[in-house]
């Protein structure tokens, strides 16, 4: 074998990745039965949001949202200006289909296509979607649509702290990889970091599993579901 071929084969740590990287996601929205996802537009959603995220007094909710803990209206609204039109992170607009109200914000980031990941973050559901089947759809919708364009994993991470933030996570389907300790300084606290992440040739059995969950014949005449989504293989997964 000639020195090149040896150098070749000797970079390589895995199976072959054929085809070109993905798109960038950017600009992609969706529609579900309980929900449309849209690009953050802080003229159209901004009233929505305060309503859905601020107006009902609970602060809880940013206690470990890394972009600031939002005191007010004004606060909140700045941030989604700033956020508005990023690539990276891209922001999105979870919208009530029934009343075209917004109720939510999440973000798809740390996007590299040539590595074919993404994280999905920034996620805050307010008042109205928090804890429901529309919220589950959302989250359903943006990562599949990241596995059709080609990607090959997708990751969550928060607080290592964030018990809700990680429930989630195993409820949907997402891996548990670690902690990393000591990870960053958010408003001057030192910050572990817990790693979760779904990958391609898992998606299959995540989706079918999500899809069975929203199904509506999975929930009764109050809305009340049958039975809680569990996907087979994640370890402690809760409804």
């Amino acid at each position: 074998m000639a020195d090149g071929d040896c150098d070749r084969a000797a970079t390589k740590g895995g199976d072959e990745v054929a085809g070109p990287p993905p798109a960038h996601p950017a600009g992609r929205g969706f529609v579900g039965g309980r929900v449309r996802i849209e690009p953050l537009e802080t003229a159209r959603h901004g009233s929505a949001l305060v309503d859905a995220l601020a107006g009902d007094g609970d602060r809880t909710r940013w206690r470990y949202f890394a972009a600031g803990a939002f005191a007010d209206a004004t606060r909140l609204l700045d941030w989604l200006e700033d956020a508005e039109g990023g690539l990276d992170p891209d922001p999105l607009a979870v919208v009530d289909a029934a009343d075209g109200r917004a109720r939510g914000v999440l973000s798809r980031m740390a996007i590299v296509p040539a590595h074919r990941r993404v994280e999905i973050g920034s996620v805050a559901f307010g008042v109205g979607l928090a804890r429901t089947a529309g919220a589950t759809e959302a989250l359903r919708l943006v990562i599949g649509d990241l596995f059709d364009l080609g990607y090959r994993r997708v990751e969550w991470k928060c607080d290592a702290r964030h018990a809700a933030s990680r429930r989630a996570a195993e409820r949907l389907g997402f891996v548990f990889e670690g902690v990393f300790r000591r990870h960053m300084v958010i408003r001057g606290a030192s910050r572990d970091t817990a790693w979760y992440a779904l990958t391609d040739d898992r998606w299959p059995v995540v989706a079918a599993a999500m899809d069975a969950w929203l199904d509506p014949a999975n929930f009764d005449a109050s809305g009340r579901q049958r039975t809680p989504l569990r996907v087979p293989g994640t370890a402690d997964a809760r409804s």
